[in-house]
């Protein structure tokens, strides 16, 4: 435990608030997923457009990253955490009244900065204020709870779209009015990085990777990028997969596409909490090959089905791979430089996830859904079989 006074119940409640809110971020980052369809009908833009609007928040997030991804470590996290939830809550504003393309383009650039200020702020106080009893929880909550608010955020989304007719209004205005309150709450938070110098020199786009864990951050690397590419390629073009190639137009099941993926990654990142990182890497880049060859075989068929299941086995693969690495890899880093090396580790994650995803778009109108989709699972399977054997024939733990 890296803090230096002694745990409180301050820090438990803490450490409950900033749980709540990576869940809310999450959730705020799928819940747009099921609404694209229907924008795109009412709006009038092309897929590669959809995947533009998709790719831009990734786009704002990786710079901010390189950039102030680390400000949190030098500023102190509860000023970072305010501006960042109240940053979110006014992307989710202009989402919810947009009637242009320009102005989903402008939401989404806004929620990526917002986004990556959170991302590498509390994942790095979920650490910080990591119960003393339970060693090893700060990441497996890194692991399961974005993968909760995913599938949660995309679920509630295509539920409330099914059952009223101001969907917008009821999804994003309850998760305006959470962010608001957390961008408040998070002033009662223990200081747990105070400030000190050198702002301006981390602002410098870099990735800060410590000494000491930089052979284990290139060896987790393929891992990292085969399983956050399959969240990509099911965030972007799960819900058409579902419409065009399944025929099922409903916003629940299309949603359902992102709760599968993510809630089996929570569950088996749960499930495998008792494993070694070398045991959970094999399982999930294994699991990750396998789901997403059979998903590909689904859609040929086509066998919904088929589809899920592997969907579900896909899943699995998608939550383990990074929690695998990310349990090498928490150790490694001190309380001081913690938000520059999650900053480090989200820019690879958020690299895999959003530049497969724009070239996906460019290909769309050239080949079609079904073949990019095939195209973009083969590199997925491709990844994954490469970082599985990497991982077996590397021992580090």
């Amino acid at each position: 435990m890296p803090l230096e006074i002694p745990y409180t119940a301050r820090h438990r409640a803490g450490f409950g608030i900033v749980l709540a809110g990576l869940l809310l971020m999450m959730a705020s980052a799928s819940a747009p997923s099921p609404f694209y369809p229907v924008l795109q009908h009412d709006i009038g833009f092309s897929d590669p457009a959809l995947t533009g609007i998709f790719a831009v928040y990734t786009v704002f997030l990786l710079a901010t990253l390189l950039t102030a991804g680390s400000c949190s470590d030098h500023l102190g996290r509860r000023p970072v955490l305010s501006v960042g939830f109240a940053g979110l809550a006014l992307s989710l504003l202009i989402f919810a009244q947009a009637t242009t393309v320009e102005g989903l383009l402008i939401a989404r650039a806004l929620q990526g900065i917002a986004c990556a200020l959170l991302l590498s702020t509390l994942s790095a106080t979920i650490v910080d204020l990591e119960p003393p009893s339970r060693p090893g929880g700060a990441a497996i909550a890194n692991s399961v709870i974005p993968l909760i608010g995913l599938a949660l955020g995309a679920l509630a989304a295509g539920y409330v779209m099914g059952v009223t007719s101001a969907a917008k209004l009821d999804v994003f205005g309850s998760l305006i009015g959470l962010c608001l309150v957390l961008a408040i709450a998070v002033w009662g938070l223990p200081e747990t990085s105070p400030r000190h110098e050198g702002l301006l020199q981390a602002l410098r786009p870099r990735l800060g990777l410590p000494p000491r864990a930089r052979a284990a951050f290139w060896r987790a690397a393929p891992a990292i990028i085969a399983g956050w590419a399959t969240g990509g390629l099911y965030l972007s073009l799960g819900a058409p997969i579902v419409a065009r190639i399944f025929g099922l137009h409903s916003t629940l099941m299309q949603a359902f596409v992102v709760t599968l993926l993510s809630g089996m990654g929570a569950l088996a990142c749960y499930l495998a909490r008792h494993r070694s990182p070398r045991q959970i890497t094999l399982g999930g880049t294994a699991a990750l090959a396998m789901g997403t060859a059979l998903t590909l075989i689904g859609m040929a068929l086509p066998s919904l089905p088929l589809y899920l299941v592997a969907l579900g086995i896909a899943g699995m693969g998608f939550g383990t791979c990074f929690y695998g690495a990310l349990r090498t890899l928490i150790p490694l880093s001190s309380p001081d430089e913690r938000g520059e090396f999650f900053a480090a580790i989200l820019t690879l994650s958020y690299t895999a996830f959003g530049a497969p995803t724009l070239i996906a778009g460019m290909l769309l109108p050239h080949l079609g859904l079904t073949s990019t989709a095939v195209g973009y699972g083969v590199m997925i399977v491709i990844l994954a079989s490469v970082a599985g054997l990497l991982r077996k024939f590397t021992r580090t733990d």
